[in-house]
């Protein structure tokens, strides 16, 4: 079946953006419809994220997700096959002399990626502008974990490195020269992670980002990719520099992280990756959200 997937994908990565488009929507349009436990994760997450939204501002946000979700599915051919040149068309970035500039002056950079849908489009374009270290989960499904490897380390001299290994290697990764492209905001559990609002909840979230800027020494950038309606592709922003960041209280700094992204996602809400159970681990004796 997976086979069949990438066959698909590559037959797809021929079309014009404009026609790819439509289709990947129309795909995620009945996602929406027929995968009914990952509609109920993405309108549960909304209710509590907005709860000064009606019911169907709800399910309109959760359409125009599910319909983005279908996009960056069909889409992803492209980072797989599509030259470099077309990549540079589609997927626009800004800021990447501010984070050379940084490098250039010796300064590890700890580039702060959150769970949008457009995110792998995000990572190859950086990839284009920048040798990085990124931490990789690798799929069970050995096909898709061979493509998206592929994906993900095509251009340039890319360090991915698998999660159990990830800590020192990254650091010294970093203090060498590469930008750390880092995704720190899914729901690894409470072993790792502290309680910490987002969105008013209180949300069990890691706290790599503090620790790998202390122990490298690095400069936080917010690094978003939004996805543009149709054919107009995506755009990468790398932002200004966390001031005082880390300040060694690590409650406060992780508190910190969810509040910049909880701002990212309020900009473009049906662009967060609101099919993970990002609120499925609760404080102990609260009941579960799904």
């Amino acid at each position: 079946m997976s086979r069949l997937l990438v066959a698909l994908l590559w037959l797809l990565h021929w079309l014009p953006l404009a026609v790819l488009a439509p289709l990947g929507e129309a795909l995620g349009l009945l996602l929406y419809r027929v995968v009914s436990a990952r509609r109920k994760v993405v309108l549960t997450n909304l209710r509590h994220c907005f709860p000064e939204w009606s019911e169907g501002e709800c399910q309109q946000v959760a359409r125009r997700h599910f319909r983005l979700l279908g996009r960056s599915l069909f889409e992803r051919g492209l980072l797989w096959w599509a030259p470099r040149e077309r990549l540079e068309r589609i997927i626009r970035i800004s800021g990447v002399e501010r984070v050379q500039a940084l490098l250039d002056a010796g300064t590890p950079v700890i580039l702060m990626a959150p769970h949008f849908v457009g995110l792998d489009m995000g990572g190859t374009r950086v990839t284009m502008a920048f040798d990085i270290v990124s931490i990789y989960a690798r799929q069970r499904d050995k096909v898709i974990d061979r493509w998206l490897h592929h994906g993900r380390s095509r251009f340039g001299d890319q360090h991915l490195l698998p999660r159990d290994e990830s800590i020192r290697s990254t650091v010294r990764a970093m203090k060498a020269g590469r930008p750390f492209y880092y995704l720190p905001d899914m729901d690894h559990g409470r072993k790792e992670s502290i309680f910490v609002p987002f969105f008013g909840i209180q949300t069990a979230t890691i706290t790599g980002l503090p620790r790998f800027a202390r122990m490298a020494g690095a400069a936080v950038v917010p690094c978003q990719t939004r996805m543009l309606p149709g054919g107009a592709g995506y755009e990468v922003t790398l932002g200004e520099p966390w001031a005082d960041y880390p300040t060694g209280d690590v409650a406060a700094d992780v508190a910190h992280m969810n509040a910049e992204i909880e701002r990212m996602v309020r900009e473009a809400p049906e662009q967060y990756y609101w099919v993970h159970r990002r609120f499925k681990t609760r404080p102990e004796g609260e009941r579960r959200f799904y």
